[in-house]
């Protein structure tokens, strides 16, 4: 369910604070806040009014607010005693499906966390994937005590700037998504394979997690992009072209067994908001990549 931003600024304070008290993990108080400064001309606007709300809070009342925060994959997670909020984006991660030895890496990286600083790690898990979120935690780990509480406020600006997205409708809603798409060309032929067999997979640790199947159209493209309409998780990925298959089906004598059956491209994503183009130029018997626009 959305709200508009033209009704939320018309609302009292009371329907305001139920619209938007969940945007803030367990802090209603941010929305209360943010009430006064109405009218909004956009949704960057008004997450920006909200963002100044906790900001300017005093340092109390900051440490608070981030001690409200779940633990990632922690036992009230596992629990189901955690936000729907949270609950959903924990789940995009797969956090609430690791194995018992990732829930007992994640539970040791949580105590060193939180005995060093003193509130749970913070990370905008939808920019992420579990195993960039691993690395996060080793990252920030050493960061002193200043560093680190800046570290938390940022997360909880890309946090809190994704609800906002999902939740007010209205003009200048903030640019979150990312885009990632593929395209194949066949340079035995000198044009764009049709009907090539495509499958994308996220890695984590030894494992990989197929996340899409599809097949390329007449211009050699996808219909859709892999990813779209949502932030890039942060993270690496497999793309694997079934370019044996292709060229068997044009009568294309690469060998038998093919020299080339699947090709894998493995490649990193560090810009969520970006746009990653991955395409694959072939023959029976080689191929290149790079990043394309």
């Amino acid at each position: 369910m959305t709200v508009a931003l033209a009704d939320l600024n018309r609302m009292d304070l009371a329907d305001f604070e139920a619209a938007l008290g969940g945007i803030f993990e367990l802090a209603p108080w941010v929305a209360a806040t943010t009430h006064a400064k109405r009218p909004f001309a956009t949704v960057t606007g008004l997450h920006a009014a909200m963002m100044a709300a906790v900001q300017t809070a005093s340092h109390d009342t900051q440490l608070a607010f981030l001690r409200n925060h779940p633990d990632l994959a922690g036992k009230a997670a596992r629990a189901g005693a955690i936000t729907d909020e949270s609950k959903s984006e924990q789940t995009s991660a797969r956090l609430d499906s690791l194995s018992d030895e990732e829930f007992a890496r994640f539970h040791r990286l949580n105590e060193a966390y939180r005995a060093k600083f003193g509130f749970p790690f913070i990370v905008c898990v939808r920019r992420h994937t579990s195993d960039s979120i691993l690395h996060q935690f080793e990252r920030r780990l050493p960061h002193d005590a200043a560093g680190e509480f800046r570290a938390a406020l940022q997360e909880v600006f890309y946090i809190s700037r994704l609800r906002v997205v999902a939740l007010v409708t209205g003009d200048g809603v903030p640019d979150v998504n990312g885009r990632l798409s593929t395209h194949v060309l066949d340079l035995h032929a000198g044009r764009p394979a049709a009907d090539l067999a495509i499958e994308l997979y996220e890695l984590a640790g030894e494992r990989a997690y197929r996340i899409v199947r599809t097949v390329t159209n007449n211009d050699g493209r996808t219909d859709a992009p892999l990813i779209d309409g949502r932030p890039l998780p942060i993270g690496r990925y497999e793309l694997r072209f079934a370019v044996g298959d292709h060229f068997r089906s044009r009568g294309v004598d690469g060998g038998d067994p093919p020299f080339l059956d699947i090709v894998p491209l493995r490649f990193s994503i560090a810009e969520p908001e970006g746009h990653y183009h991955v395409p694959l130029l072939c023959t029976p018997w080689s191929y290149s990549t790079y990043r394309g626009s």
